[in-house]
């Protein structure tokens, strides 16, 4: 049964399907698409720096170089969804030999223009459109030679026309990740084309909103997803950089958010290079973005032990991230993965637990199963998710899969002395349904490393049966899980040198197949779990995690 805000959200869905389609018409008659050309800009005022460009693309990929038999048959070939995304957003320009033939290259620009320069649904998307102009304006010297005017005018034309598309229609953007490039695109006409000057100043107003709305007195995105914090921090760096070369002045507020960002990135960085995998974050090394930003003079020193509510813990050779952070509003929850109190832990530059990733990368089924409480390294009871997602299709097709329900972070604490580093926090998720609330304690012992954790189900409210309940160690792709004689431990070998072993005396520990999920595909795993019952009571797991000697 569909609550009032489900209710809500399903005529708003509704509503905005039924827009989009009507839009989606009148785009493409020619009418609309003759009110899209304006004023002809006379020249460019600069041309960007295509380096700004560079965390954008695959550094494993080389120059290309385009032969006039190539340029002829470029856009014949029938192209995938993937294909079409890569091709027309134009990114691949700044991958092009600088000394290759401009002839070849104005071929590719003006078959393009002749099949797609009026309005084609797929090929406009904001998000495809928004990169394409960046790319053209970033990598113009390509193809436009100053004693061509005739050229340069015929390419300019439908330049404009895309950058009236994206300024008119930004306020049906519904995505913060998607305005962020559109944004990008109408600051950088503005900037280079004089004429445009308006573009910079409306799109820098719009900026500030997003800067004050989505970002936390940190810096960190409110929807705690920290892949995202690197791509508002690509963008912000790039407008930065642009604004610069266009002589006008850096605004305080976007320096400001820069900084923020960059000290919010410091503090997730590990020896891995790899971000945490929370809250819909997919494994991303980051050693040419952090390449890049050294390249641009920007400097990594300062360090926090909170981001986006999930706290870092580093002492000597290991770093803990523990998820002590309540889910973000459901405006920013279509990527929030359920799993309160998870934790992952790093020793030196190998990751031993894990949460399993987010699937958006392989499918739309390994995306919903991502994000679900059983797939991060915490408590689960009674095998159910922490919080619910909408699953109403009409719904998930204009917002994505937010969550219908919450709950409260409670009791969260950081302790650090010469002896060890206290965590602990209490989440209410499983209170109103089952009368439970979980609370985790980790300690990080400084001398040895030890990891001590203790996770307790606490009852509140009278239930008629015994709950089962399962802890989940998700063991990062390559760690071999070996259950000992005992019986009460799992030996985790990481390689021939390094050994770490998982124990829980008081509760049956088990070894399970398990599937990770943060790559461009599924990856098999194990996964050490806690199983046990709560026998209507009070109930203490306590578990540690060592290296083996």
């Amino acid at each position: 049964m569909l609550d009032l805000k489900s209710i809500y959200l399903f005529f708003l869905s509704l509503k905005k399907i039924t827009i989009k389609k009507i839009r989606g018409f009148f785009f493409s008659t020619p009418f609309y698409n003759k009110r899209l050309v304006t004023q002809i800009p006379s020249r460019f005022f600069f041309y960007p720096n295509p380096y700004l460009l560079s965390p954008f693309l695959n550094h494993k990929e080389s120059l290309l170089k385009i032969s006039k038999f190539e340029a002829n048959y470029f856009w014949n070939n029938s192209k995938s969804k993937s294909d079409i995304k890569n091709l027309h957003s134009f990114l691949w320009l700044n991958l092009i030999d600088r000394k290759n033939d401009k002839e070849s290259m104005k071929k590719i620009i003006s078959d393009w223009i002749k099949n797609y320069g009026n309005y084609k649904k797929e090929i406009w998307d904001e998000n495809i459109l928004s990169k394409r102009i960046v790319a053209w304006i970033s990598n113009a010297d390509l193809f436009l030679d100053k004693k061509e005017d005739k050229f340069l005018k015929f390419f300019t034309i439908y330049l404009i026309k895309q950058i009236n598309f994206i300024k008119r229609n930004l306020n049906i953007v519904s995505y913060d990740t998607t305005k962020i490039s559109c944004l990008a695109s109408i600051i950088l006409s503005g900037l280079v084309f004089k004429e445009y000057y308006p573009n910079y100043n409306f799109g820098m107003k719009e900026l500030k909103k997003i800067i004050i709305n989505f970002f936390d007195k940190d810096g960190f995105p409110k929807n705690r997803n920290s892949e995202h914090l690197i791509l508002f921090l690509q963008y912000f760096i790039i407008i930065k950089e642009w604004i610069k070369n266009g002589q006008e002045s850096v605004p305080d507020y976007l320096n400001d958010i820069i900084d923020k960002n960059i000290i919010c990135l410091n503090s997730l960085k590990n020896e891995t290079k790899n971000l945490p995998l929370f809250n819909g974050t997919t494994e991303k090394n980051l050693d040419n973005f952090f390449l890049y930003l050294s390249k641009l003079n920007y400097i990594f020193d300062k360090k926090l032990k909170l981001v986006g509510q999930i706290q870092i813990v580093k002492d000597k050779k290991n770093t803990l991230y523990f998820d002590s952070g309540e889910p973000p509003i459901y405006e920013y929850s279509k990527d929030y993965q359920s799993g309160p109190l998870s934790f992952e832990f790093f020793y030196e530059n190998n990751k031993i637990i894990t949460n399993c990733g987010y699937g958006r990368k392989i499918s739309k089924k390994t995306q919903l199963i991502s994000k679900f409480t059983s797939a991060q390294s915490t408590l689960c009871l009674d095998d159910t998710s922490v919080v619910k997602f909408q699953r109403n299709n009409l719904i998930n097709k204009t917002f994505g899969s937010t969550i219908s329900d919450g709950f409260k972070i409670s009791e969260s604490v950081r302790e650090e002395n010469k002896n060890d580093i206290y965590i602990a926090a209490t989440h209410n998720a499983y209170l109103s349904r089952y009368g439970y609330l979980h609370k985790r304690e980790i300690k990080i012992l400084k001398k040895s490393g030890v990891v001590n954790g203790i996770d307790t189900l606490i009852k509140k409210k009278n239930v008629p049966q015994g709950l089962e309940f399962s802890i989940r160690f998700h063991i990062y792709p390559g760690i071999s899980a070996i259950k000992t004689l005992s019986g009460q431990s799992i030996l985790l070998q990481v390689n021939q040198k390094k050994s770490w072993i998982l124990i829980s005396n008081s509760h049956n520990l088990e070894i399970e197949k398990g599937l990770f999920m943060g790559r461009n595909r599924l990856v098999n795993n194990d996964c050490a779990v806690i199983y046990g019952n709560t026998n209507q009571q009070d109930t203490c797991i306590k578990w540690e995690l060592k290296r083996s000697i």
